[in-house]
C-alpha cells in the first residue's frame, strides 16, 4: 500500500515519530529507531553536546533520519525562538518542534506563546511542528502562522494515559487541512492504533518506549500498531450501533 505522509514537501513512509529522552542508555537508541522504522526523530537541544561526542545525542541518530530538535525548556515564545535558532546552527536541520511550557504540574503547552513562536520561525524558513493543547481555534491560528503540521497532546506528557483528548483531536482532524500528529500521553501500542484509526496523520512516542523493559521490542510493537491503525482507517470501519444486529438471517432456517 503506497500511503505516504507529506510534510512540507518531504515524503515519509513511517507514521511513527520517536523521541530520544529517558532512555537508560544512548546506545539503545539506534536499535530503537531501526526496529521502529521511524524517519523523524526529535531531540532536545540540551542533549546536543558538540564538545563531548558520547553525550551528543546526534551521534546516536542514524543517517537518513530527519532530526527535529525541540524547544524543550522554553517558557515563552522568545525563549522558543532562541532555542530553535541555536538548534538549527548546532544540527543543521530546519525542522523544529515548538514546545512552550509554563506549567510545572501538568506540563501543558501554552498555545498563545506557541502561535507567536510559530509565526516568527516559519518566516525564517523553519519547518515548524508545534506541540499544543488540542484546540480547533488555536490549530487554525497555527496553520495561518505557517505551521507544517500540528501536534496535539493525547494526555499530559509522560503520563501514558492514552487518548484522553480524543474528541477534541477528532474535531481537529476533521476540520484542519494540516497533518495532525498526536503527541504525548500514548502509553501503549493500542493507544497509537486508536489515534491512527481516528485519522491522525502520525503519532510521536517517547516515554512509553524509553521506559519499557525492552525498548527495542516496544518500538517495534508501536510501529506495528501504527501500521494497523492506519490500515483500518483507510479500510473504513463499520458503524457503531446501539442495538444488536445478526450477522446471518434469523428467519426461515428451522422450517
Amino acid at each position: 500500500m503506497d500511503d505516504k505522509l507529506v510534510i512540507a514537501g518531504h515524503e515519509l513512509s513511517s507514521r511513527l515519530f520517536i523521541g530520544t529522552g529517558k532512555f537508560h542508555s544512548h546506545k539503545v537508541i539506534p536499535q530503537v529507531i531501526e526496529r521502529s522504522g521511524a524517519q523523524v526523530v526529535t531531540v532536545a537541544l540540551r542533549r546536543i553536546n558538540l564538545d563531548y561526542p558520547e553525550e551528543n545525542m546526534l551521534n546516536y541518530i542514524p543517517k537518513g533520519c530527519i532530526i527535529m530538535p525541540n524547544t524543550s525548556g522554553a517558557r515563552n515564545a522568545e525563549e522558543a525562538v532562541r532555542i530553535a535558532r541555536i538548534a538549527r546552527a548546532a544540527c543543521g536541520s530546519n525542522w523544529i518542534k515548538i514546545e512552550v511550557i509554563n506549567d510545572n504540574k501538568y506540563l501543558l503547552p501554552d498555545n498563545y506563546e506557541t502561535i507567536k513562536a510559530t509565526e516568527i520561525l516559519a518566516k525564517e524558513g523553519f519547518i515548524v511542528l508545534p506541540y499544543m493543547s488540542p484546540d480547533l481555534i488555536a490549530a487554525r491560528r497555527l496553520r495561518d502562522a505557517g505551521a507544517a503540521a500540528v501536534m496535539p497532546l493525547g494526555a499530559p506528557i509522560g503520563t501514558n494515559k492514552g487518548l484522553k483528548a480524543r474528541e477534541l483531536i477528532k474535531i481537529m482532524i476533521d476540520e484542519i487541512d494540516l497533518p495532525v500528529i498526536v503527541d504525548a500521553g500514548l502509553g501503549r501500542p493500542s493507544h497509537a492504533a486508536e489515534a491512527m484509526e481516528l485519522g491522525a496523520a502520525a503519532v510521536l512516542v517517547n516515554t512509553a518506549i524509553a521506559t519499557a523493559d525492552d525498548p527495542v521490542a516496544m518500538a517495534e510493537a508501536f510501529a506495528l500498531a501504527v501500521k494497523g491503525g492506519r490500515m483500518a482507517y483507510l479500510a473504513g470501519m463499520g458503524a457503531v450501533k446501539e442495538f444488536a444486529e445478526a450477522s446471518s438471517p434469523l428467519t426461515g432456517f428451522l422450517r
